[in-house]
This record gives structure tokens, C-alpha cells and sequence, in this order.
């Protein structure tokens, strides 16, 4: 008797998934859905179509398998992380882009190679990088066998006197190669066990350091990290992951995995621009991109910085000593604070306004990349400001949006 053939199933990678809701609010199918604990997603109802693939910024909802029999929902509702690949021949899931081991020489079959390309091409579609970005590596440490990292330096970037607490925490890889660019993230597993007696998921924080180290030529990175005692509605709630981190003393050791994203990486040709947008923490990969300006300003490879970064309060801004002290021929800084003892509210959207003859130019050069990072609140705001300074210059922005996307142009992270 033959065998049957191998179907391609979507899945869902919950060692990378965040649980930021993106990909479910996405999918115009009702394919994905999810409990407590995971994101999954429906074989009989998914069709493919793609619209989930843009929104979400790990790339965990990009995994496909080819498969005997589909995963059913009961299924990947248990999973810690993917399944290994069984003997039925179906293929190991990952990223795509992510390697292969070796050289990196092993591909794809040619059918599956060509449905991953038909789903990044769907409406949306996977924003290809910028196109002089360096070549990122994915994936080389997992759950089972991380790396591991030394805390080299802790300390905290908001003053003592604010509720917020944000950190920016240095690891330290030793001799263990663990190679990022500006715009990856990596993961972090948090030790013990939740309330079912499973190990907590891996979660994930945008590295906030140049490729070449926090300290040039060092094989560590830094972190940008909020302690979260509260969540999206103000209730009291302690980030498992946050407070692990924020508590570490110099010289713990955390497991990592990863390096995670191929999409949100910044422009290596000498005429890019960067036009970033961030609140709070989202203003980790902008500062690892300008930083990496920063240290190569006499090679003068790259073109201007336009910044817009908001927070509640100067003293909740991560980075606001440093940045001020920034020189104005590398980057044009725009802050916004939206609470502000006896000021009026002020938001990012509001400062692009502000800007709106330059933000339109800006747009409208095709050297021009634009970032977006930060609380998922503020996306809507952004490119709602976006459209306005568009139409007031002539532009059509859905028009102009679509062209930056599918050109590695325009870049949203948000969570």
C-alpha cells in the first residue's frame, strides 16, 4: 500500500511565541486560537492566506511541517515546544531562513521551498529585510540545548524614584559563538515551573547592543528589560521572565536561545536613513542601530538618524542621559511625554505631526527605513500620523506603505 502524502501544516513555534495576540486578531479565517498556556493553529480551517505572517514580531506563527496526519488542536495545546521530526518523514519545522546545520548547504525540498515563498508572498507578506542587511543566523541554541550567558553588568536606567523599573542588563558569552545583529532578539528561559508543573516558556527581548558587542569587540550583547508588576489592565501580575532578569546579580548565568528574527534589520549601504519611532523598551533596537552608527561615524557609511521616542515621564526614558549627549549630526531626536505633571499630553504621533513636512520627505526617499518598536497602542497612532503628513504633501499613503513593504522599507514591532 502507498503512503499517503505529505500534508503542509501551519504551526505555531511556542518556544518563540510571546503570546502578543497579533496573529489571532490577524486571521480573518478564525484558524488560531489559544488558551492560558498556548497559540494554535486549526488544520481544517487554515487557508494559507498569510495575512497572520506580517503582524507577528518573533516569527514563531512563520513554522511549517510537513506531515503524514495533521497536528490536531488538542495536540499543540500540550506542547512545551515543537516535536522532533517522527520517521514518517516528516520534515524538521522552522524558520524560514534559519540553518540547516553544517554549512548550511542542506535546502528545503523544492515543493516545500515553494509554498513557504507562496505564503510570504500572500497579501502582507513576510517584509523582506533591507536590502544591503547583513545575513542574520537563527536559531542556533534551543530549549534543550542553550546557550549559556554570564551577567556582566546590571544596572538601572530609570531613576529610583519612578515606578517604573527598566534595566539594561549585559550578558556575556564567553567562548560559546552567539552572533546577533541590530533588530534580533534572543530568548530567555526562566528557571522553575509554572503553576502546572511545566517549564516556563522562553521569552524574548530585542538585544539592544551592536553586532560587534556592548563593549566593541566583545562577545556579549545588552538587554533592555522592564519589570512587569502589572498587566495590559493595571491588575498586579509579576513577569515571570522580567523579574528573573531585573533580580540577577553580576555573575549569573541565564540560558538563552536563539538568535531570533530575519526582517527588522537595519540597512548597511552608505545613503541609509532611519527613521525610528519607539516608547520604553521598544527603544532596544533603535539603540542598537545607533549605536553601530554611532561607533562608524568617521567611515561615514551611513545617512541621517530621525528619532521620535515617547514615554510617560523624562525620568521613565530609558536612555535619556545617553541620547542627549548624542551628537546632532548623527541623529535628530524628537521626545514625547505624555504625563507630565501640569503639561499637556504629548504623544510620538503627535511629534511626526509636529515634523510633517520632514517625516513626508523622509518617507518618500526610497533610502529611507522606518522602525516602529514599541507598545502595540501606539502602531495605530503612528500610521494614522503617517497617512496624515502622506496627504498633506500629495502622497498616498496605503499606496506608499505597501510599496516600503514589500521594498524592506518600513518595520513594526510591537507587543
Amino acid at each position: 500500500m502507498s503512503a499517503l502524502p505529505l500534508l503542509r501544516q501551519h504551526l505555531i513555534d511556542p518556544d518563540v511565541c510571546i503570546r502578543c495576540n497579533t496573529c489571532e486578531e490577524a486571521c480573518k479565517p478564525k484558524a488560531i486560537t489559544h488558551d492560558k498556556r498556548n497559540y494554535v493553529v486549526d488544520f481544517a480551517k487554515c487557508n494559507s492566506c498569510g495575512d497572520c505572517l506580517p503582524p507577528c514580531p518573533t516569527g514563531a506563527i512563520d513554522t511549517w511541517r510537513e506531515v503524514r496526519a495533521p497536528f490536531t488542536l488538542e495536540e499543540q495545546l500540550t506542547w512545551d515546544s515543537l516535536p522532533a521530526p517522527d520517521a514518517s518523514g516528516a520534515g524538521a519545522a522552522r524558520e524560514e531562513g534559519e540553518p540547516t546545520g553544517g554549512d548550511g548547504a542542506e535546502a528545503m525540498p523544492d515543493e516545500v521551498s515553494r509554498l513557504v515563498d507562496e505564503a510570504n508572498r500572500a497579501q502582507g507578506g513576510r517584509v523582506p529585510p533591507p536590502w544591503s542587511a547583513a545575513h542574520p543566523y537563527v536559531g542556533l541554541y534551543g530549549r534543550e540545548r542553550p546557550a549559556v550567558a554570564t551577567v556582566a553588568g546590571t544596572y538601572r536606567l530609570t531613576s529610583e524614584d519612578s515606578d517604573v523599573d527598566i534595566r539594561h542588563i549585559v550578558l556575556d558569552f564567553g567562548r560559546t559563538a552567539f552572533p546577533v545583529l541590530e533588530g534580533q532578539s534572543i530568548g530567555i528561559i526562566p528557571p522553575g515551573t509554572d503553576s502546572e508543573g511545566r517549564p516556563h516558556h522562553v521569552r524574548l527581548y530585542s538585544v539592544a547592543s551592536p553586532r560587534n558587542g556592548e563593549r566593541p569587540n566583545h562577545n556579549n550583547l545588552a538587554l533592555t528589560v522592564k519589570r512587569v508588576t502589572t498587566d495590559h489592565d493595571g491588575r498586579p501580575v509579576q513577569g515571570v521572565a522580567s523579574n528573573h532578569l531585573c533580580d540577577l546579580k553580576r555573575g549569573a548565568t541565564v540560558d538563552v536561545t536563539g538568535p531570533y528574527g530575519t526582517s527588522f534589520l537595519m540597512p548597511n549601504h552608505r545613503d541609509a536613513k532611519l527613521l525610528m519611532v519607539c516608547t520604553g523598551t521598544g527603544s532596544a533596537p533603535m539603540r542598537a542601530m545607533t549605536e553601530r552608527r554611532r561607533r562608524r561615524m568617521g567611515l561615514g557609511e551611513g545617512g541621517s538618524i530621525l528619532l521620535f521616542f515617547g514615554a510617560r515621564r523624562p525620568e521613565e526614558l530609558p536612555y535619556f542621559g545617553p541620547l542627549s549627549k548624542l551628537p546632532s549630526q548623527l541623529i535628530d531626536v524628537e521626545l514625547a511625554f505624555s504625563r507630565v505633571p501640569g503639561g499637556a499630553k504629548e504623544y510620538v504621533q503627535d511629534r511626526i505631526r509636529e515634523r510633517a513636512e520632514d517625516v513626508a520627505a523622509w518617507i518618500s526617499e526610497p533610502d529611507t527605513f522606518v522602525y516602529l518598536c514599541g507598545h502595540k497602542r501606539m502602531e495605530k497612532g503612528v500610521l494614522e500620523a503617517f497617512a496624515d503628513v502622506c496627504r498633506a504633501s500629495g502622497v498616498d499613503w496605503a499606496t506608499q506603505r505597501d510599496e516600503m513593504l514589500r521594498g524592506g522599507r518600513l518595520h513594526i514591532e510591537t507587543y
